[in-house]
């Protein structure tokens, strides 16, 4: 029976020994792998490449938020611009009507909408306005012409004109209806014509016995007469008339109800200058 023999080192040979090993280690890894070991080296490479992406990847989020941070601050600033621009002339854009606050000042959906119908029905508003007229259109108010006692014998329209001692020429005075008014009472009748629309006078003298219808030059349907007092102007004054008809038979019935005046007149202008006399 044999006993195995331990040879023991003493610390210098030992230390020898683990230096000779790893040189072994080491030769071996370099023969394996001359490059080297790219299970170590890899990572380390890797780590430092995602690192930069990393980096990059949060510059360009920076920036992008900042860009559009810059175009909505931009937006902001031109819509404000826009507002103010318009609101100096009273335009600008549409406000929209905002939300009630608080939905519990409204009894029901229902009520809610019944109160916006009101508020936006222009009729209900327009029934509320009352306005009181200044004037009454439905008063009368009483014209007096001073013809209000007068019965009219004659009418027929026709155009005057009245003769220009100044210029020596006619010059119109105007269109309408030309009347024989004859007084209800003292039975006196008076020649009277009045302007088409504004009713103006433009002849106004009774028809006396000295008055005497010529006809005018060349024409079948005017006649020419003298009015020794004519009051058409507010004055009596004395005036050279011509008055021309549609027609020669217009004229000749005015020249007959003309004359039948003029004899009426006769008589009643007699009487009262011989009552006067007797007086």
């Amino acid at each position: 029976m044999s006993e195995a023999t331990e040879t023991k080192l003493n610390p210098a040979d030992e230390q020898a020994q683990v230096g000779e090993l790893k040189v072994n280690e080491h030769a071996t890894e370099l023969a394996t792998n001359p490059v080297g070991n790219e299970s170590l080296e890899a990572p380390k490479e890797h780590t430092t490449v995602d690192t930069a992406k990393e980096t990059a990847g949060s510059l360009a989020t920076q920036a992008s938020e900042a860009a559009t941070s810059a175009a909505t601050a931009a937006t902001t600033a031109a819509t404000n611009l826009t507002s103010n621009v318009f609101g100096m002339f009273g335009g600008g854009p549409k406000k929209e009507k905002k939300a009630d606050d608080e939905a519990a000042d409204e009894p029901s959906g229902s009520s809610k909408a019944a109160k916006a119908d009101d508020e936006e029905d222009p009729e209900k508003e327009a029934d509320d306005i009352t306005f009181t007229p200044v004037v009454h259109l439905t008063e009368k108010v009483e014209v007096k012409t001073n013809e209000e006692s007068e019965d009219a014998t004659f009418k027929m329209r026709a155009k005057l004109f009245r003769f220009d001692r100044e210029s020596k020429e006619w010059k119109e005075r105007g269109t309408g209806d030309v009347r024989l008014l004859k007084h209800k009472e003292n039975g006196k009748t008076r020649l009277v014509m009045r302007r088409d629309k504004t009713l103006k006078v433009c002849a106004n003298h009774y028809v006396v016995p000295d008055m005497k219808l010529s006809p005018n030059v060349g024409s079948d349907r005017s006649w020419v007469w003298n009015a020794a007092a004519d009051v058409s102007e507010g004055e009596p004054e004395p005036v050279t008339l011509a008055i021309r008809f549609a027609n020669s038979e217009n004229a000749n019935l005015f020249k007959e109800a003309f004359i039948k005046a003029q004899q009426e007149n006769e008589a009643i202008f007699d009487k009262e200058t011989k009552d006067a006399a007797a007086e």
